[in-house]
This record gives structure tokens, sequence and C-alpha cells, in this order.
């Protein structure tokens, strides 16, 4: 064979643009096609078709078994989270088919399982998904082409458990060379404990600086990449987003209402893959001279579904409302008012100009007073607004559902 009539051979995914591609998530139908440009007439045994997904994590480690003899302990696992083959063109066992020159495409289409992990590359692991197509020749080494594709599983903050305020409170001793410098307490507050990348986490936080030395308060975001294999487990920690706050002066106590930490594009939490997690933590701590630093960390989510600005708009209020009685920050309104009487709004000299800017009206002959509009003016011109205390006297049918009014 003096040249390859195989001039192109590709998998393409449905959905994809230029530039873009599809992004999948659990249960969803992965399709696409196989594509196979040719120069001349090929005889084909097959075209095979396999799809993986796999969570891989490996790392070594050096160990000593004496005072002279080191070895390299090496720890891997992976876990197959897709699998899936498929024949795509299979003339028969032993047999050959011709394929005449052009373009030949060979559609495939697969089920994703429910639940999978999102991808993720990482120092000492990654979940990678793959379309493998293998085309076999006669007398040919076969020819293989791949295509990788991206999976983010959904992680909705918009439930109960990650609206809920994260809190906490640390303190410690200031000390070098065994004198005890005074108490520095620290205590930190964030309204939910889910939030998504680009939003802004507002950091409420207290400061009590009861030592002798002026100390730093500072907050940072931290990603923690978790690799398990063989019962051990390998972590890597990154700063993703941090700020600093002004320096405490002795005895003296500092308040942060609301200092505004933004998420950066980061990828989601991974909580539920049995090699790997990915957990985000918001960290706030106090850098004290002379002594180790205190430390108080309140657990993060990073999720893809932001937070819903209707559905969970009455819990996240609520929240916030207790978040910020705690903090002293806000008081709970009192039980509202009755609406005024109708005379109280509208004075006697408006409603003798609205009589006589309707009398050049009435005294016309065309217009009968028999109408719905002056029977809607004669009924409730004069009544008052409905008190609070009065019930609806046309309440909704059972069959219709009420509308909130904030939906």
């Amino acid at each position: 064979m003096l040249f390859d009539k195989v001039k192109a051979f590709v998998v393409l995914l449905d959905g994809a643009g230029a530039g873009s591609e599809p992004v999948f998530s659990g249960g969803q139908a992965v399709a696409g096609r196989v594509l196979l440009e040719l120069a001349g007439p090929v005889r084909v045994s097959s075209l095979k078709l396999r799809a993986r997904g796999r969570a891989h994590v490996h790392w070594t480690e050096s160990r000593s078994a004496g005072s002279s003899t080191a070895y390299t302990q090496s720890y891997s696992e992976r876990v197959e989270v897709v699998s899936h083959r498929a024949t795509l063109l299979a003339p028969g066992t032993g047999e050959t088919t011709t394929l005449p020159p052009g373009r030949h495409e060979f559609p495939f289409s697969f089920q994703l399982p429910p639940t999978l992990v999102t991808s993720f590359e990482g120092k000492h692991g990654s979940v990678r998904y793959c379309i493998k197509a293998t085309l076999h020749r006669p007398w040919v080494p076969a020819r293989r082409t791949r295509k990788v594709f991206t999976v983010i599983e959904p992680v909705d903050i918009n439930t109960p458990a990650l609206l809920a305020p994260q809190a906490g409170a640390r303190e410690k001793i200031a000390r070098s060379w065994y004198s005890n410098h005074g108490l520095v307490s620290l205590s930190a507050k964030i309204d939910r404990k889910g939030y998504t990348p680009g939003e802004v986490i507002p950091v409420f936080a207290e400061i009590d600086n009861g030592s002798t030395r002026p100390v730093l308060p500072r907050a940072a975001v931290v990603q923690t990449q978790t690799f398990m294999a063989r019962g051990a487990r390998k972590q890597k920690r990154t700063v993703v987003a941090s700020l600093s706050g002004e320096p405490v002066g002795p005895g003296r106590r500092v308040l942060w209402q609301g200092r505004a930490l933004r998420i950066p594009p980061v990828g989601p939490s991974i909580l539920h893959c049995r090699v790997l997690h990915v957990d985000y933590a918001l960290k706030v701590c106090v850098d004290i001279p002379g002594s180790s630093k205190l430390l108080l960390e309140l657990p993060l989510v990073i999720g893809t579904i932001p937070l819903h600005p209707f559905g969970s708009r009455s819990s996240s209020v609520g929240s916030h409302a207790s978040f910020l009685m705690d903090w002293g920050l806000g008081v709970l309104p009192e039980r509202p008012e009755a609406p005024p009487e109708y005379s109280e709004v509208v004075p006697d000299e408006e409603v003798a100009a609205m009589e006589q800017s309707l009398l050049p009206l009435l005294q016309d002959p065309d217009v009968s007073m028999e109408g719905p509009f002056f029977a809607y003016i004669q009924e409730f011109r004069y009544r008052p607004p409905p008190l609070y205390s009065e019930e609806d006297p046309n309440p909704p049918s059972e069959a219709r559902r009420p509308r909130c009014m904030t939906c």
C-alpha cells in the first residue's frame, strides 16, 4: 500500500457548534456520528465504538525500611462510571465489506447513567469521559480516533441544607517564650453554605484583640482535593480567593459587616466519588505575632444551579433576617398598621372637584346612568378600603391555586 486511503476519521457529537462542545449530565443521551472519508475503495472488517468514563487516582510516596534502605510506595485506584460498547459496521464473522470512496457517516447514541461524577483534572487524579472509534481492516493496523466530552453533574444550592447559615467561634491565648500576652477571640458567620462561581460571599466577623500586640485578620476560600487509594489519602489545598483586613490594635475590637469575597470561576464540589473529593471552605484566620494563627473554618459547597430568585426567596429571606438579628444588624418589623380611612387619603376638596368634572358628562342626554361604569362609581365611590381583618368575599376555588405576590 503506497498511501493510506483514509483521509478523515473523526467522532462528532450532536449539538457541537463552532468553537464549543456540548456538556452532558447524568441520565442524558449522547448522540453523534463517526465520520469516515475515503480517497479510494477500502475493505473494512468492522467499525466499533466504545464510550468510557473513569475516575482515576495515582501518587507515590518515598518510605524508609531502615537506616540505609529506601523504597517508593505507589498508590493507584480507578472506578468505571461509564462503559458502553457498540458495533457500527460488521459484515460478519471473518467477512469484509468494501466501502466506496467518498464520505461515510455512522450514527450512534447511548444513554448515560443517572448519576455521574463531574469531569475533573487534578494533580494526583482525574475524571475523564471519552468516546473511541476503532476501524479494523484486513492486513492493516487498526485505525483509532477518540473524542473527549465533558460531564457536569448538577449541584443545586436551593436546598435547606445549603441555604442554612454557617457560623463558628474560636479563641486563643497569645503566647511567646512561655509568657501570655492576652486572649484573642474570633467569631465569623456567612448567610448560607451553598454558592456558585461569580457570587460574592458577605463575611461577617468579630475580632477581639485582648493581647498586647496588633493582630491581622484574613479570610480565604480554599479548595481541597482529596485522593483515596488502598486505604491511604493524599490532599492538595489551593487558595482560590482571599482578602485581608486592617490590623487590629491591642485592646481593640473590630467588626466585619459583610466584607465581600468573590468566588472566581472554579469547578463545582465533588462529594460522591469513591476515589476523589473536591471540597471548599471559607477560612477566617487571625495572624498573631510570635504565636500560631487563630483559624476558623466554615464549610462551603460550590454548586452549578444558582440561587433561585423566587422559589427559595422566603427561606433565604427568613434565614437572612435571623442572621442579621443574631449579629445585631437589623430588627424585625412590627405588626403592620391597618390602611388609612378613605377620608384621610382623599380630602373633601378633591371629592368636590371630581363631582364638578363629572357634571358635564352627567348632563349629556346621550349618556345613560344604567351603564356598568356608573354602577361601579355609585357602589364604590364612598366605600373605605377593606380592613386587614376582613375575609375575602370571593375566595379562590380549590382547583385554582392562589398565586404568591412575590412569584
